[in-house]
This record gives structure tokens, C-alpha cells and sequence, in this order.
């Protein structure tokens, strides 16, 4: 019984309880990484251990649920910020979103350990979500004439990701002065 997934849309009420434990949780396991408790989280989003129980059975299904929703975040923001500024706007205000997911990333890192150890995937559909996202305002940006053409989506995430590492050492404003120079390694030189 514990195996059987519902096809059934969760109740309103329900589905809300369950959104809301994945926002808690994401920012718990931020800041608290491993030494979170299931009970914090549960108390934290205002429901009881028996609610969080019956949407993630286990730990690992709720660390699953956190990082396939930051991911989801992340690359869903593409069309709002390319539907809402110039390309190369959009895509250095991506650079941003992607910096606060890989600083949720770490923060969760013990317990996406634990989730690869019981057998989880978390990382299975990364890589291709986040270059087909970052080809998209790449392609954006290469048409409108603003950044080079000869940029790979996953050049860019391997730059973004150092640049990330980088700013766990740093301050938040060295990162984002290294996002910028990033951004002008990609415009066309006279």
C-alpha cells in the first residue's frame, strides 16, 4: 500500500499543505542542511508529522520533492524574465536565479547524499533542463544581437557553477560583480 501513487489531483487544502512543505523544507534545509528535522519542517509549515508523512514518506522523498521544485523554479523562469526584459537582461537576471538555486543546492548537499545513497535520481533530468533553459536566452540574446554566438548552454552553467562555489567563501556582492564579468566576456567585441 505504501507504493500505490494516487492519480487523483490532491484537494486544494491538500495540495496547498504539500507546496507549502517543500517551500519550508527548501529553506530549512538551506540554512540548517542535514540537522533538519522532519518535525521542524512540519511545524514550521503549520501542519502536523502526520500530513508531512502522507505527501513524502520518507526523508528522502521530501529532499527529492525540494530539489525537483528549485530545478522546476529555476528553469520555469526563463519565459517570464524573456516575456518581461531584453534577452541579455533576461539572461543576466537568470544568472541571479541560478545562483540562489546553487546556494539551496548546497545547503542541501548531506541530504541529497543521503537520497543518492538510498537509491534516489535527483540529478537525472539537471544537465538538460538547465542547458535547454540556458539555450533558450542564449538564442534570445544571440538574435537580438547581443552576446556572442559561439557560447555553449553548458559552458555557461560550468561558469556559473564556479562562480557560485566561489561566492560560498565571499560576499554576496564579489558574486555579483563576477556575474557582470561574465556577462561582458559574452558581448561582441569591437
Amino acid at each position: 500500500m505504501g507504493g500505490l501513487v494516487s492519480s487523483r489531483p490532491l484537494r486544494v487544502d491538500a495540495q496547498r499543505n504539500k507546496d507549502r512543505l517543500v517551500e519550508v523544507a527548501a529553506q530549512a534545509f538551506s540554512h540548517d542542511g542535514a540537522e533538519t528535522t522532519l518535525e521542524s519542517i512540519a511545524k514550521a509549515a503549520g501542519v502536523g508529522i502526520g500530513t508531512l508523512y502522507r505527501h513524502f514518506p520518507t526523508r528522502e522523498a521530501l529532499v527529492d520533492a525540494v530539489y525537483r521544485n528549485e530545478l522546476t523554479r529555476l528553469t520555469d523562469a526563463v519565459g517570464r524574465l524573456l516575456a518581461t526584459m531584453e534577452p541579455d537582461a533576461a539572461l543576466r537576471a537568470w544568472m541571479d536565479h541560478f545562483i540562489e538555486y546553487m546556494t539551496a543546492k548546497q545547503g542541501m548537499g548531506d541530504a541529497l547524499k543521503a537520497l543518492i545513497a538510498s537509491g534516489g535520481t535527483p540529478y537525472s533530468e539537471t544537465r538538460q533542463r538547465l542547458t535547454g533553459a540556458l539555450k533558450l536566452l542564449l538564442d534570445a540574446s544571440v538574435a537580438a544581437g547581443k552576446i556572442r554566438q559561439d557560447i555553449s548552454p553548458w559552458d555557461m552553467v560550468v561558469a556559473m557553477s564556479g562562480i557560485a562555489m566561489a561566492g560560498y567563501q565571499s560576499e554576496h556582492e564579489q558574486v555579483g560583480r563576477l556575474l557582470d564579468l561574465l556577462m561582458d566576456g559574452l558581448r561582441h567585441r569591437a
